[in-house]
């Protein structure tokens, strides 16, 4: 045996032609180098996550897509909104005069407050559908009725003008044809077109007097007031009621004397003049349409007994 220095290996060492150990995995890793199952739950959070947000986003596009179609059907609505009421309307007045003379003084108040909306359109402000109020007429509704007293009075005028003009085609229509019923649905589209000439706002007749003399609307307020006492009636007191509530804000805002008031008022007497004369012409040619259409509409009962 021969005699030589052994030596030993340290622990750790590799021996000669041996690999060295495969690294110690990090804590939570798999030493196989295979993702452990801990980590699952938080990409499945992140999937839920994010499919959460794409259906909220799907959502918020069909909801203003929804929104833009309801835009471009508001005129439709409005249509809709103004063709239900005018049933209504009809049916409500059939009750009393029969359908054919109510649906005929619903499109005379069609016409009246159309001449409202195209003199609000001509003034350059934006004017709702007309809308029917089953008893007490029509209405429209703007922002506003003009930049000042006489826009105020070009507006509440043009509704008469144009309701007398149909009142006068129907009056026509029925001395031609010799129709009772057309006369008495003359007689009254006159007669609503005249009283709408009360000057008391919140009436066309109040209307005018704004750019004539405001103050005139204390003595068609005890108009109003005279005609409630010597014949109630409830839709007559509830106009009483507007109007006295109308009358008394609007003075209200008058006594102030701001700049904004004295500019809103600031009719020139020619202006003036015109408003007056349109507004005398107009009662004068309605006395005459009624007195011209009158009739006993009915087998002989007195139609205008109801007014």
């Amino acid at each position: 045996m021969d005699s030589g220095d052994v030596s030993l290996h340290p622990p750790g060492s590799s021996l000669p032609g041996a690999s060295l150990p495969a690294p110690a995995a990090p804590p939570g890793e798999n030493p196989f180098g295979e993702p452990t199952r801990r980590r699952a739950p938080a990409q499945n959070m992140r999937k839920r996550i994010g499919s959460a947000f794409a259906a909220i986003a799907a959502l918020g596009v069909k909801f203003f897509a929804a929104i833009k179609g309801g835009l471009l059907l508001l005129p439709k609505l409005k249509l809709l909104t103004t063709s239900a009421t005018a049933l209504v309307s009809v049916a409500a007045y059939s009750i009393f005069f029969g359908w054919p003379l109510a649906a005929g003084f619903v499109v005379l108040l069609f016409i009246h407050e159309m001449g409202h909306v195209i003199a609000l359109r001509r003034e350059g402000i934006k004017a709702s559908a007309p809308m029917f109020i089953p008893f007490l007429g029509a209405a429209i509704f703007s922002k506003s009725l003009g930049d000042n007293a006489l826009a105020e009075a070009r507006v509440g005028l043009a509704g008469p003008i144009l309701g007398s003009l149909g009142a006068a085609a129907v009056a026509v229509a029925g001395a031609i044809t010799g129709s009772s019923l057309l006369l008495a649905l003359a007689y009254i589209g006159f007669f609503i077109n005249l009283f709408n000439l009360l000057p008391v706002v919140p009436l066309d007749g109040g209307r005018a007097m704004a750019a004539m003399a405001p103050g005139l609307w204390f003595l068609g307020f005890g108009a109003l007031v005279a005609l409630e006492l010597w014949h109630p009636n409830p839709i007559l007191l509830i106009i009483v009621i507007f109007g006295g509530l109308e009358t008394w804000r609007r003075w209200q805002q008058r006594k102030t004397r701001t700049l904004e008031q004295a500019a809103y008022y600031r009719v020139s007497p020619r202006n003036r003049l015109i408003v007056g004369l349109v507004y005398i012409g107009l009662i004068i040619a309605l006395v005459a349409g009624m007195d011209a259409s009158y009739v006993h509409y009915a087998s002989g009962h007195d139609f205008a007994h109801y007014f």
